[in-house]
């Protein structure tokens, strides 16, 4: 059975993560909205896939290190967000954000309809906006960046789980149109590595290439990647460290974390890190 009838599905698929932790005595965060949001169809999908249930701690650590990103971030001047591929996120309703800060999500049509529909009622804690608008269509992402880019004087981007499904050349061109706006400063992105890739597209990738939306983006340089695209890593957090530190892996594991990392890109070996991204100028 396909579980995971097109990309959209993903979000429903991310919310059920979301709800899991929030629902934990010992919750690293608390996302009151996201069993609403995931739905039934979002609890199947997590269901089918169990290679990422049995590793659901890399979706947690995922949203608690872009948490924190957000909140450093925001606190040292940022005065627009721009959440591209915003899914299913309920950060402006569930984040002690401040009052006047714009905060932009850019999504599909039909997926900001679902959302708006189950949010109804809930009032975000700041300006909260949504444009409704398909990423892979050049001419309007670039001018709603340039508008955005003169809006802002410090502009944070996020694309939380959107970069796996890109190929590199649309990796590439995304990241040179967010490095041209003046105000675009800051971009938080998780990247992995081709061996955690290879793992999870034997672990059930099938299902995602029958939906169109297999993980594709593991550059071999890492995050530096990005360099010539300009942009260069602030801030890389490795997810796997990361959990080791809030004890979300098992005893074995947490001992494994305490070795170094070898030196240079990871390659072969599984890795993820969620980064922070700043204009390389």
């Amino acid at each position: 059975m396909q579980v995971i009838r097109n990309i959209s599905d993903t979000a429903r698929w991310a919310a059920v993560f979301r709800a899991n932790e929030s629902r934990r005595p010992d919750a690293l965060f608390h996302d009151p909205y996201a069993a609403r949001l995931a739905g039934e169809r979002g609890e199947e999908i997590a269901r089918e896939m169990r290679f990422h249930q049995r590793n659901s701690w890399a979706w947690v650590m995922r949203t608690v290190i872009a948490d924190q990103y957000i909140t450093e971030q925001i606190a040292a001047g940022v005065d627009i967000v721009v959440n591209l591929a915003a899914g299913l996120d309920a950060r402006p309703y569930r984040m002690q954000l401040p009052p006047n800060l714009r905060w932009i999500e850019v999504d599909l049509p039909e997926l900001m309809d679902y959302k708006e529909e189950i949010l109804a009622g809930e009032t975000p804690a700041c300006r909260l906006e949504r444009v409704r608008m398909d990423l892979g269509e050049l001419r309007p992402r670039r001018a709603l960046f340039d508008r955005l880019g003169l809006e802002s004087a410090k502009a944070l981007v996020i694309t939380e789980g959107l970069l796996v499904y890109l190929s590199p050349e649309e990796v590439g061109s995304l990241a040179d149109d967010l490095a041209r706006p003046r105000g675009f400063q800051l971009w938080i992105a998780d990247v992995i590595s081709p061996g955690l890739r290879e793992m999870m597209m034997k672990n059930e990738g099938q299902q995602l290439v029958a939906a169109g939306a297999p993980f594709k983006f593991a550059p071999p340089e890492g995050p530096d990647f990005f360099l010539t695209h300009g942009w260069r890593a602030k801030t890389v957090r490795s997810t796997f460290r990361t959990a080791a530190q809030l004890k979300r892996l098992p005893l074995l594991l947490r001992l494994f974390a305490l070795l170094p990392d070898p030196k240079g890109p990871p390659g072969k070996r599984p890795w993820s890190g969620i980064c922070l991204f700043e204009k390389n100028v």
